[in-house]
């Protein structure tokens, strides 16, 4: 007998299916040339989480600029993002983490957009239920490390340190688990209005070992979009353990030889 997450993943797979051919057109258009990229943190994090490519990014001639994301409700962190967004000339790279892919999302809409960068990171459908979704396929460890104080949200050390950077050095974790930003629970209720990835050419990095955002997760979202992929072996911080391969894949999105 066919199980309900059975059932569950295989009508997705079919939709998604349909999307495919569609999407991957739009998704292997060449990007325009970009000299801005705009970056947007997800939760336990802040901006500074974006350090390390950023470095990388600005020896080769880029504008990079890292999003100070509210962490408060959905429509208050695109607005941030979008905030961001309208000061760049030109066209701008759009590159999200982990939550950070829900604002890319609806944000990539802005016409100074050029292209779209998720990085581990959620990439939902207009309206979709992400929570839904992730259920389909099986909880990572991260989220029972979730810890609350009423409506404020932080990961727990131990899930910090194991789940979420867990190939990052152990000094270099703590620092970063220091300096995490609370998140409140609204945030997590919002639903993306428009995916932008449907209609501008996208590229997505999946983290091989992440027990933060389920691999295979990524995977699906990353076919259905029609991304350009790597896939690297790390954490859910790759960002920051694999800093040249998160900023070569930014470069191509940008029209540019890493």
């Amino acid at each position: 007998m066919i199980s309900r997450r059975t059932f569950s993943k295989a009508v997705l797979a079919g939709v998604a299916t349909s999307l495919f051919a569609s999407r991957s057109a739009a998704a292997a258009d060449k990007p325009v040339a970009a000299r801005n990229v705009v970056f947007v943190h997800g939760l336990f994090a802040d901006g500074s989480c974006w350090s390390d490519v950023i470095a990388r990014l600005q020896v080769k001639g880029l504008n990079a600029t890292s999003v100070q994301n509210p962490l408060t409700t959905l429509p208050e962190a695109v607005a941030s993002a979008q905030r961001v967004l309208a000061r760049q000339e030109g066209p701008t790279v759009l590159v999200g983490h982990s939550f950070g892919g829900m604002i890319v999302t609806e944000a990539g809409m802005h016409p100074n957009v050029s292209a779209l960068v998720y990085v581990a990171a959620r990439a939902p459908d207009a309206n979709e239920d992400y929570a839904a979704l992730a259920k389909t396929y099986p909880t990572p460890p991260a989220s029972a490390g979730i810890l609350f104080d009423g409506d404020e949200g932080r990961l727990g050390e131990e899930a910090f340190l194991r789940d979420f950077a867990g190939d990052l050095p152990e000094a270099r974790a703590r620092v970063l688990y220091a300096t995490q930003q609370p998140f409140n629970k609204a945030l997590l209720a919002g639903k993306v209005s428009q995916a932008a990835w449907r209609s501008k050419p996208s590229f997505y990095a999946v983290s091989t070992e992440d027990r933060t955002i389920n691999p295979d997760l990524q995977r699906f979202m990353a076919k259905r979009m029609g991304a350009k992929t790597i896939e690297v072996a790390a954490s859910h911080l790759s960002l920051i353990s694999r800093p040249d391969d998160i900023a070569g894949l930014i470069l191509e999105a940008a029209g540019q030889a890493a």
